[in-house]
């Protein structure tokens, strides 16, 4: 495997970074995970987008152009001659000392890389996800904005320990006033008559660009009278878990995981307990998408 490293490729074996790097000691970074679909990129000038805010935010000078980090991504796949791939694209404020101070880190670490990824199980695609509610609360988005997509995990990490320790695959986080969030790597949606329903930023969400994806998919389809899509009303609202217990459909998006349905959720059962027709819809609509939305290389 080839990845990049601050302007090369090397092998896996020496893509290395130091000790006293502040992406190491203290998540100190940002990145991007990003897909491609049969030779295209998809929605990477978005992901490029995303990953220089975040920058901006915790001001992370990022050395590469945003066309530069396109040819980086581009390259990465061909080296490694992946078609169908996952990409972890990242920037550290570098190296530096054992103390918090940024202004001691000089030179970024910029780093990709591509490989294979299966998130869940084929079969949870098609007979669906049971979730359970975690006591981790998401972090409040006064501490730390979930636009920032940093290196610190933390957070998610402990609530999917939580899930794991119950026997689950994955969690439901809520916010500091009992709001459904999102889960520790996905967003979630609920359908609810010819309404589908997502958490707003605002409560600790992450705008998602599967996510946003998902609810132009909707709204698309809606304004055209359904046709072959979900025909939903796709919005914004805050939710709460008798809200979620009781949809006729519960469904996670990311960019690792794509569309993944929810039949149960902390022992109840969602719908019929089978993965509905809307997100069904979504789901085929989502793969068309990734065969036209994308940039080849």
């Amino acid at each position: 495997m080839k990845i990049y490293l601050n302007g090369t490729f090397v092998d896996e074996a020496k893509a290395v970074v130091s000790v006293f790097d502040h992406g190491l000691l203290y998540g100190d970074g940002v990145f991007e995970g990003i897909r491609s679909y049969d030779g295209l990129i998809f929605k990477l000038r978005e992901h490029i987008d995303r990953l220089f805010e975040s920058a901006h935010t915790i001001m992370l000078p990022i050395p590469l152009s945003r066309e530069e980090l396109i040819e980086v991504v581009k390259q990465c796949l061909r080296l490694n001659r992946l078609r169908d791939a996952y990409i972890r694209l990242v920037v550290t404020r570098g190296e530096g000392d054992l103390g918090l101070d940024p202004r001691k880190c000089l030179n970024p670490t910029v780093f990709a890389i591509a490989d294979k990824i299966e998130l869940y199980p084929k079969k949870l695609y098609e007979q669906g996800l049971s979730l359970i509610t975690v006591a981790t609360q998401r972090n409040v988005p006064e501490a730390l904005n979930p636009q920032i997509k940093s290196l610190n995990y933390l957070n998610n990490i402990l609530a999917k320990i939580e899930a794991i320790n119950a026997g689950y695959e994955e969690a439901i986080m809520l916010s500091h006033s009992g709001y459904v969030t999102e889960c520790t790597g996905e967003n979630l949606f609920i359908v609810k008559g010819k309404q589908l329903l997502t958490p707003p930023p605002y409560v600790g969400v992450l705008r998602g660009i599967t996510r946003q994806t998902v609810m132009e998919l909707a709204r698309l389809h809606h304004t055209k009278g359904a046709g072959r899509g979900a025909g939903l009303e796709a919005r914004e609202e805050l939710l709460t878990r008798h809200d979620l217990f009781n949809a006729e459909e519960v469904f996670l998006t990311g960019t690792a995981a794509e569309i993944v349905p929810v039949v149960k959720i902390d022992g109840r059962v969602i719908g019929n307990g089978k993965p509905g027709p809307a997100t069904k819809r979504l789901q085929q609509g989502f793969r068309r998408l990734t065969k036209t939305a994308g940039i080849r290389y």
